[in-house]
């Protein structure tokens, strides 16, 4: 795994919004008449096999709105939307809007009374890539724990934390009863890294923060003239992993319209609709800003993956 400046932050933080732990208990026990489904990770072939552990999802935030996805989502042709379940959860609603930055996913996530999940990185979910998994613990208790870089926690509910998910860490449940986190996935912003403590904003390099950038509309008639075809290179492609393919050639891609969009179709089935962030510059749909694409007025086409500070550009075309 590449190595970033903020790996010499702390592995977790408390940010500063509380909520009412009684509220929120309150919403999520009144979902009872709900199926929760088995938690699915996500990545550039699309949703993977479900887990087989007792880990369950209730997803109020997912691609499209869609309900019966449990998985975190990644590039494609939708963005993320409310499902309809959060319409019964005004409480949990008022959460997310409380948090100052682009909104992913929002599930609720119940791990069962024994159960313990790998120990696993989530790739590039962190500050230098512009994406992050923010915890509230709803239902817990002291048995109930996550551990980042062998360092145990346990989150006291109704508080919203911080864990750098791209280090090496696994989540256990040790006690008798479930236990739930309200688990939000967003983009990052300057608001955002306000709700820090104090001492984390001072040790953070601000330089190796991939930063959210607001869309820029485009109107109809300029879509056309931006469309083209060239090569692409396979760690562009790749959005979800590690961006090392040493050796692989370049994919044929195409920027097409398709209604009020442009979307970029990658030989091989991958089909991401971009999101304009001006200049003729596109980040992928449902992604961060980790990565974009340049449509530069030569027909040429230039690529570009972040992690910090750190760059990998290509021009094509």
């Amino acid at each position: 795994m590449t190595a970033v400046a903020t790996d010499r932050l702390p592995e977790a933080a408390r940010l500063t919004p509380r909520f009412d732990p009684e509220r929120l208990a309150a919403e999520v026990r009144a979902l009872s008449d709900q199926t929760w489904r088995n938690q699915r990770a996500y990545g550039s072939s699309g949703q993977l096999p479900e887990v087989s552990i007792d880990w369950k999802i209730l997803s109020l935030r997912s691609p499209g709105g869609d309900p019966t996805r449990t998985d975190p989502g990644g590039a494609g042709l939708v963005g993320f939307a409310d499902t309809p379940l959060l319409d019964r959860c005004p409480y949990l609603r008022a959460v997310l809007h409380a948090i100052p930055a682009p909104l992913r996913s929002a599930r609720l996530m119940a791990l069962g009374p024994g159960a313990r999940v790998h120990t696993h990185r989530d790739s590039k979910c962190g500050l230098p890539w512009g994406r992050l998994r923010l915890h509230v613990p709803i239902i817990t208790h002291e048995r109930a724990l996550t551990v980042l870089d062998d360092r145990e926690w346990h989150w006291p509910a109704g508080e919203l934390w911080y864990g750098d998910f791209n280090r090496l860490h696994h989540v256990r449940n040790e006690g008798t009863t479930s236990r739930i986190h309200l688990v939000v996935d967003c983009m990052v912003t300057p608001a955002l890294i306000e709700l820090f403590p104090a001492e984390f904003r001072r040790a953070l390099p601000y330089s190796e923060v991939v930063f959210a950038r607001e869309p820029v509309p485009l109107h109809e008639w300029e879509l056309a003239p931006l469309c083209r075809r060239f090569t692409l290179p396979a760690a562009f492609a790749d959005w979800a992993e590690e961006d090392e393919h040493p050796g692989e050639p370049d994919l044929p891609a195409e920027i097409t319209v398709d209604g009020d969009r442009l979307v970029l179709a990658i030989d091989g089935g991958q089909r991401i609709a971009l999101v304009h962030l001006g200049g003729a510059t596109f980040r992928l749909e449902g992604w961060s800003d980790e990565r974009d694409l340049r449509l530069a007025p030569d027909g040429s086409t230039v690529l570009r993956i972040r992690a910090g500070r750190t760059e990998r550009e290509w021009k094509r075309g």
